[in-house]
Formats: C-alpha cells, sequence, structure tokens
C-alpha cells in the first residue's frame, strides 16, 4: 500500500462526509434542505473563522484573478452545485443519486487533464472503475417515479451538480499551492453562504431565515454533522486536492458511499443485502488498487 499525505486526507474527507450525511438524514425531518443548506454553511464559516482566529493565520493578499476564482468556484461549487444536488435528490431519490454521484470521478480525471496535463495510471484507472461500478450496483434499484421528464430533469441536475462540484475544486488547485487551505476554504463557503441565503429568502421570505437559524442552531444533530460535512471534510478534501493528484483524491472521496451503507446499517438499521455486500467489496477492491500505485 503505498498511500501518500493527499490520499490520506482524501480518505479522511470520505469518513467525515459519511458520518455527515447520516446526521443530516436524521436531521432532514425538522429543516428541508435549503435550510439545511444555509445552516450547515454558516457553522462552516464560523468554525473556519473561528480557526483562523485562534491558529493566527494570516489574512492572504489574493491577486484580482486569484480572488475573481474564489468568487466564480463558491458560486458554482458551494450555492449552485448544492442547490442543484438536492434539486435532483428529490426528484430521483438517493439511490438512483448515488449513481450520478459517480460522475464526479472521470469529471474530475477530464478537468485535471484539460487544466493542469495530470495523468494517473492504467492501475488507477482500473481501480476507480472498480469503485464505480462497486456503487452502483450497491445502490442501483429500479426507481418507483413514473415521469420521465421528472427522471430526465433529475439525472441532468445530479449531473450539472458533479461537473460544477470537480471544476470548482479544480479551480482553486494552483491557489492553494502557496495559500492557507483555511482562507480558501472561509471565502468559497463564505460566497456560497451569501448566495444561498439569498435563494432562501426569494423562496420564503426575511422571516424563513430567522426561523431557519432558530430551529438549526437548536438542533445538536445538524450541528455536528455541520461540523462533519462541512467544516472537517470541506478542509480534508481540499488538502486531498493540494497534496495529491486529482484523480486519486476523487476515487477515495468516493468511497464516502461504501461508508454511508455501512454507517445507515449499524446508525439507522437499514439492512445490508447480498448485493451491497457485492458492491462493497469491489469498491474496496478498487481503492487498493489505487493505494498500491
Amino acid at each position: 500500500m503505498n498511500l501518500n499525505l493527499g490520499d490520506f486526507y482524501s480518505i479522511l474527507t470520505a469518513i467525515c462526509w459519511s458520518v455527515a450525511v447520516i446526521l443530516f438524514d436524521i436531521s432532514s425531518r425538522k429543516l428541508n434542505s435549503l435550510q439545511m443548506s444555509v445552516i450547515k454553511n454558516f457553522i462552516g464559516v464560523f468554525g473556519f473563522i473561528l480557526t483562523i482566529i485562534i491558529m493566527n493565520i494570516p489574512i492572504p493578499k489574493f491577486s484580482f484573478n486569484e480572488a475573481s476564482v474564489l468568487f466564480l468556484s463558491g458560486f458554482i461549487g458551494v450555492a449552485v452545485a448544492d442547490l442543484l444536488f438536492l434539486a435532483s435528490l428529490r426528484k430521483l431519490g438517493s439511490s438512483l443519486s448515488a449513481i450520478i454521484a459517480t460522475i464526479y470521478s472521470p469529471a474530475i480525471f477530464l478537468f485535471s487533464f484539460m487544466m493542469f496535463g495530470e495523468l494517473i495510471s492504467k492501475k488507477a484507472y482500473l481501480g476507480g472503475g472498480l469503485v464505480i461500478i462497486g456503487i452502483s450496483i450497491s445502490t442501483f434499484k429500479i426507481p418507483l417515479i413514473q415521469d420521465k421528464k421528472v427522471i430526465l430533469i433529475g439525472v441532468l441536475f445530479g449531473i450539472l451538480a458533479q461537473v460544477l462540484t470537480a471544476y470548482s475544486v479544480l479551480l482553486v488547485k494552483p491557489i492553494m499551492v502557496n495559500n492557507s487551505i483555511i482562507m480558501i476554504a472561509l471565502y468559497r463557503f463564505s460566497i456560497g453562504l451569501f448566495f444561498t441565503l439569498i435563494f432562501l429568502i426569494y423562496k420564503s421570505g426575511l422571516a424563513s431565515v430567522i426561523s431557519t437559524f432558530k430551529n438549526g442552531l437548536s438542533n445538536f444533530t445538524l450541528i455536528i454533522g455541520a461540523i462533519m460535512g462541512t467544516y472537517l471534510s470541506v478542509l480534508f478534501w481540499l488538502a486531498g486536492f493540494k497534496y495529491t493528484i486529482s484523480g486519486r483524491a476523487a476515487i477515495y472521496n468516493q468511497l464516502s458511499t461504501v461508508l454511508i451503507i455501512i454507517m445507515a446499517f449499524f446508525f439507522l438499521k437499514e439492512p445490508i443485502t447480498s448485493k451491497k455486500w457485492i458492491g462493497i467489496a469491489l469498491c474496496i477492491t478498487g481503492a487498493l488498487l489505487v493505494s498500491m500505485n
């Protein structure tokens, strides 16, 4: 096994995000998706600011071009992509959405090659393919939705969400080389928080913002989920892309789906079928192939 620092961070990303998804699933009984997005982004921004103060991290002097890139990354990656993902999830359900999410790794492969000329070995491609196949087998089931238009729109939204997420993180990869990851995260999620608040006000009015913060910040499960999913996993996610080849980071990130299945078994009492076990085995095999490269 040949894990570098970036691989380790990418695996930690999958672990933290898996825990967060379980906690978000529990929290969704009290708040809708947009409200949860606002709260998790707010807690993430608060955590980044607190860390910067405690660690006395200096404020970087971004150039106009770097600031523009951070703005674009935060807008398309945190605000737009999150909303597209949530819209897709509502239309398709979690199982089909998990399959659509496998677009993330190929999108990273393509953009990292186009933007930076990054290449990974055939063994890593094989491992990535096994992870994608394993996720598809584990999560696939025929959707109950009968309206083909709803499915088509949901798939389109899901693909766009994954592509924008992949592109947005690679946009800031060059900026991360000489700047603090925490500062990068703060800028991106501050922009994302601003626009999700605008979306919430537009959809439900200013009163909804007040009730969202009142209910959200009193929800212990959501707070812990946000710390795991928006604070820790984001820092590990960015660190993974900073310290390893983008394609490897993406493959390890996708292991979160497998971990969610396992955690759902223990915490939500969801059964693990033989089909899921096969998918899990393929994912683990794929990850091991990548790690041995």
